[in-house]
């Protein structure tokens, strides 16, 4: 099983970013695909969430209006769009898979290897 996060970098307050992480070696359109954050000296948080279809999603309140999760299965990718980034939204963002539409840590089987976000002001 691997997912591959990438799609990070630099981008500036105010702009866009799409985050990516392609799966393999499990049954991706059947798995709930996540998004989890982590900054420096802080836990690792719940950002978004979308589910085995693609009109299922949840968010944190604090990508809520911002950022939007979407999936194409053909691809075995799910994605991240984050428009209006904040420097608050600096931090390593990892993707995770798993079977429930949850958002704690512990509901998700795999993880990505991470990719680093940094939004400067």
């Amino acid at each position: 099983v691997q997912l591959q996060a990438s799609g990070g970098g630099l981008v500036p307050a105010g702009g866009s970013l799409r985050l990516s992480c392609e799966g393999s070696g499990f049954t991706f359109s059947s798995s709930v695909m996540a998004w989890f954050r982590q900054a420096p000296e802080k836990e690792r948080e719940f950002v978004a969430t979308i589910g085995r279809w693609p009109d299922t999603t949840y968010y944190a309140d604090s990508a809520n209006g911002r950022f939007t999760a979407s999936r194409d299965n053909a691809k075995n990718t799910a994605y991240l769009q984050m428009n209006n980034p904040k420097p608050e939204d600096t931090a390593v963002y990892y993707c995770a898979a798993g079977d429930t539409v949850a958002t704690p840590t512990q509901a998700y089987t795999y993880w990505g290897q991470g990719t680093q976000v940094t939004v400067s002001s």
